[in-house]
Parts: C-alpha cells; sequence; structure tokens
C-alpha cells in the first residue's frame, strides 16, 4: 500500500515538473522581460507553478539556464538559417537567403531565447561564456565568407570589408526586436525587402 501511495506521489510529481524546454522558453521571456539580472530562479519557479524544489531538478543554476537558453538560441540559428543557406545555389541567393531567415528569427515570437543570446551574454561564467562566444563567432565567419563571395562575383569596388560588412549586416538585424511592433505599419516581409535592398546597395556596392 505504502509503494503504491509513493509511486502515484511520484506520478504527480512528475506531471507538476514541466519540461526542461518549457522552462528554459519561461526563463528566457523573464529574462527579456526583466533583465537576467532582475529575474530570480523564485520568479522562473513561480511562473511555471513550479516549486524551487522542482525547478532544480532540471537546473541546478540561474547560469546553467541561460546558458542552455543561449545555446538552443544557436541551435535555432544553425537550424533555420545555416543549414538552409548551405543548400541555397548562388552566392547573392545564399545571402539573400541569409537575410531573410534571420530577420524571420529575430522576430519570431515563440523564440525569445534569440534576443536573450543577444544581450545577456556577458552574467555568464566565464568558461560557458567562451563556449557561446566560440559559435557566434563562427556564424560571423559564415556571415563573412557569404559576404566575400558576392563582392568577388559582382567584382565590387566597396571599401567595405567582408568582416566590417558582417558586423554591421547582423547588428543591424539583431535589433529589431527592440524597435519592431507586430501591429506596426512596417511588416516582416517589408523589412526584408528594404534591408536587403540597403546591404546589396551600400555593402556589397
Amino acid at each position: 500500500m505504502i509503494q503504491i501511495r509513493d509511486t502515484i506521489a511520484g506520478m504527480q510529481r512528475e506531471a507538476v515538473i514541466a519540461p526542461r524546454q518549457e522552462i528554459l522558453r519561461t526563463a528566457a521571456r523573464l529574462f527579456q522581460q526583466r533583465g537576467y539580472d532582475a529575474t530570480s530562479m523564485n520568479d522562473v519557479a513561480a511562473a511555471l507553478k513550479l516549486s524551487k524544489g522542482g525547478l532544480y531538478h532540471h537546473f541546478q543554476s540561474k547560469d546553467e539556464i541561460l546558458f542552455h537558453i543561449m545555446s538552443h538560441a544557436m541551435d535555432i540559428t544553425e537550424e533555420r538559417v545555416i543549414n538552409v543557406v548551405r543548400r541555397v545555389e548562388g552566392a547573392q541567393e545564399r545571402l539573400r537567403t541569409l537575410i531573410r531567415l534571420h530577420i524571420e528569427v529575430v522576430l519570431s515570437e515563440e523564440d525569445r531565447e534569440i534576443t536573450v543570446m543577444l544581450h545577456e551574454n556577458h552574467p555568464l561564467p566565464l568558461a560557458l561564456r567562451r563556449k557561446i562566444n566560440g559559435r557566434k563567432k563562427d556564424y560571423v565567419h559564415f556571415v563573412e565568407n557569404l559576404i566575400a563571395d558576392v563582392q568577388r562575383l559582382r567584382g565590387s569596388s566597396s571599401s567595405v570589408t567582408p568582416r566590417a560588412a558582417a558586423f554591421a549586416l547582423l547588428g543591424m538585424i539583431n535589433w529589431i526586436y527592440q524597435w519592431h511592433r507586430p501591429e506596426g505599419t512596417l511588416t516582416g516581409e517589408a523589412i526584408v525587402r528594404q534591408y536587403t535592398e540597403i546591404f546589396f546597395r551600400g555593402a556589397i556596392g
């Protein structure tokens, strides 16, 4: 009888505990709204209707949660941007596709971890920060190489280097979420068209 009762209690506890992915999404939303420093583990647990012990069952610290949010953000970037772009034919079309897909990811309401990744890297311990920064650098190099390919293809005389252009492009896109309003007149598709126009006429030449 005791064993059955303990089994039922264990099942009830498991039902209450949210999946890891739900914890990460909820924490990402709170970090984005309040800031990392102003959000406690108690805040995350309360938003999920979990006990603090239930939260610590999945993640041992706030640093660990932030690291996994950022890792997932980079996974999203690889899956939805890099891997798709690699399958596209033609240097110019690859770059245009990257601009469109990166904007779509930044504007996605379901992927708040992306916005957290952009501005909350500094609180991570050094070892974890290096891992995330290494993946970010790989992406910058990927974009840089795409831009260099397009500049060579077009015989560009622009004095803008691929490295500077890559940082400018990513900064321009990554900041969209700060000012864009879904109910506004500037749609995501319009942003894609105009940013592509700005970039190809400016940095590519």
